[in-house]
C-alpha cells in the first residue's frame, strides 16, 4: 500500500454504500468518492492545508466542500452510527464506558473569523455551528476541547468539542444523551451503559443521581474537599459513595484513545476554522478506529 493510500479495500467496500450518491441532485455528479475520503483522512493526518492536499486526490476545493457537506448533514455521524451497530451486533462493543476531554491547541490560521466570545455552544444540535466556534481562551490560549465517551477497549462512542476553558461535568449529560446505537434487528437503541468510569472532575451530585436513576454504576472517585465537607459535616454528612478502585484502573483506556486520536496532526492542533468541520474530522478518526476493529470481513 502507498503512502497515500490509507483506506483498504475491504474498508472502503464497508462504508461506499454508506455515503450519499449524486443521483437526484442538481450540479455536477460527485467525484470519485474514494479518492475524495481519503484526500480529507490524508489531510487530516498529515495536517496540511487544505490547498496543500496532493493532485492525485483531486482538486483541493471538492475535498474541502465535500468534507464541509458531510460534516453539516450528518454523513459522518450515520457512518459512524452504522458501524457501532455492526460492532455491536458482533459483541465488539465493551459497554464499561470511559469518560474524559482532552484540550488541543487552536492555530491562527483557525481563530480568524468573527465569534462570540463566552457563547456557549450548540450541544442540542450538532450540525449548526456555534457562535463561538467552540473555540474559547484557556491557559494555554485558544483552545478547542474534544469531549469523549469510549467504551471499554478506548474506542470512540460519542464525540463532541466545546471551547478549552468549559468544564468537563457540565458536558457529561450532553454525552449520555449522544449515546444512542441502534439494533440490527429490531428493538429499541441501546442508550445505557453497564458502567461508567470517569476522574474526579465528574464527582458531582448531579452527575451521580443521574447514573442511579438510569441504573448505571458510577466508577468515580471523590476529590480531596468533596470528601472534607462530608467528613466536617459528621453524621449529616452521609455515607462516602461508592468506589471499586480496582475497576477505575480501566479508565487509562480514554488517555489512550486520546493518544490515537492526536496521531492525525490535524486533531491534535486545531486548524479548522468552523467547529462543524473539526469535529467531522474528529468522527472521521473514530471511523477509521472502528473500520480497523471491524476488520475487512463483512
Amino acid at each position: 500500500m502507498s503512502r497515500t493510500s490509507v483506506l483498504t479495500d475491504g474498508q472502503w467496500a464497508r462504508i461506499q454504500p454508506l455515503l450519499p450518491t449524486s443521483a437526484g441532485r442538481r450540479g455536477r455528479p460527485f467525484r470519485d468518492d474514494r479518492r475524495v475520503v481519503e484526500g480529507i483522512i490524508y489531510r487530516y493526518r498529515c495536517g496540511i492545508a487544505w490547498r496543500d492536499v496532493p493532485a492525485e486526490f483531486g482538486p483541493w476545493q471538492t475535498i474541502w466542500k465535500r468534507h464541509r457537506r458531510y460534516s453539516g448533514d450528518g454523513t459522518w455521524d450515520s457512518i459512524l452510527a452504522a458501524l457501532l451497530t455492526v460492532a455491536d451486533a458482533r459483541g465488539v462493543v465493551d459497554w464499561s464506558v470511559s469518560v474524559d476531554s482532552t484540550v488541543n491547541r487552536a492555530h491562527q490560521h483557525g481563530t480568524n473569523l468573527p465569534r462570540t466570545t463566552g457563547a456557549r455552544s450548540n450541544y442540542m444540535n450538532l450540525f449548526a455551528e456555534p457562535d463561538d466556534h467552540a473555540i474559547g481562551r484557556s491557559r494555554g490560549g485558544l483552545s478547542t476541547k474534544i469531549h469523549a465517551l469510549v467504551d471499554g477497549r478506548g474506542r470512540p462512542l460519542v464525540l463532541l468539542v466545546a471551547p478549552g476553558q468549559g468544564g468537563d461535568a457540565p458536558m457529561f449529560t450532553h454525552l449520555m444523551d449522544q449515546l444512542k446505537i441502534n439494533r440490527a434487528g429490531p428493538g429499541r437503541p441501546r442508550t445505557r451503559p453497564d458502567r461508567v468510569r470517569g476522574d474526579k472532575a465528574y464527582s458531582s451530585k448531579a452527575i451521580r443521581a443521574h447514573l442511579r436513576d438510569r441504573g448505571i454504576v458510577a466508577v468515580i472517585p471523590q476529590p480531596s474537599d468533596q470528601i472534607g465537607h462530608r467528613k466536617r459535616r459528621g453524621s449529616t454528612g452521609g455515607r462516602p459513595p461508592a468506589f471499586d478502585r480496582e475497576d477505575y484502573k480501566g479508565r487509562n483506556v480514554v488517555e489512550r484513545n486520546f493518544n490515537i486520536f492526536k496521531q492525525w496532526r490535524a486533531l491534535a492542533t486545531r486548524y479548522d476554522k468552523l467547529a462543524l468541520t473539526y469535529r467531522g474530522g474528529a468522527v472521521l478518526r473514530a471511523i477509521s478506529i472502528w473500520l480497523t476493529a471491524l476488520g475487512d470481513t463483512p
